[in-house]
């Protein structure tokens, strides 16, 4: 059998022991924080010439990516012509409006890379008092051009 003076030091140094891991003091078994992403990575010095390599190259493959989700002319052009042939009367004006259910008939038909436009979120975005609930189609038209 343990002694009464043994039990309160083990005690404390039970008390110690959780107590630090709780605080951060001693590193636990637990280390979860190792699974959180690194998100900061310092640039390369001068002297280190393949690591500035390293990111010249992924940053030029990373441009090339976003420009392949690029619209180009014939595509912009293809969707102009889409969203016209679509238009939902009465016009406004001078101004051609989409109702929800041509927009979406619009999307489908556009093709892969505009089908991020053609969301809910965005046609609500859109919307203002329109009172047949219609966008107006060179509002979106340039919203995918700055966006795109």
């Amino acid at each position: 059998k343990k002694s009464e003076q043994e039990l309160k030091d083990e005690e404390m140094e039970l008390f110690t022991k959780y107590y630090m891991e709780w605080k951060g003091g001693k590193k636990s078994d637990n280390l979860s924080y190792a699974n959180i992403p690194r998100f900061y990575y310092r640039l390369p010095a001068e002297d280190e010439v393949l690591l500035q390599k390293l990111r010249e190259e992924s940053r030029a493959v990373f441009l090339q990516r976003k420009s392949r989700e690029l619209l180009d002319n014939e595509e912009l052009q293809n969707l102009w012509f889409l969203l016209d042939k679509h238009q939902t009367s009465p016009m406004i004006g001078e101004e051609a409006m989409i109702n929800y259910e041509n927009f979406l008939k619009v999307g489908e038909k556009a093709g892969p890379k505009c089908k991020q436009f053609f969301t809910a979120k965005i046609f609500a975005k859109l919307l203002h008092n329109d009172p047949y609930g219609r966008i107006s189609i060179m509002q979106f038209f340039n919203y995918v051009m700055r966006k795109g």
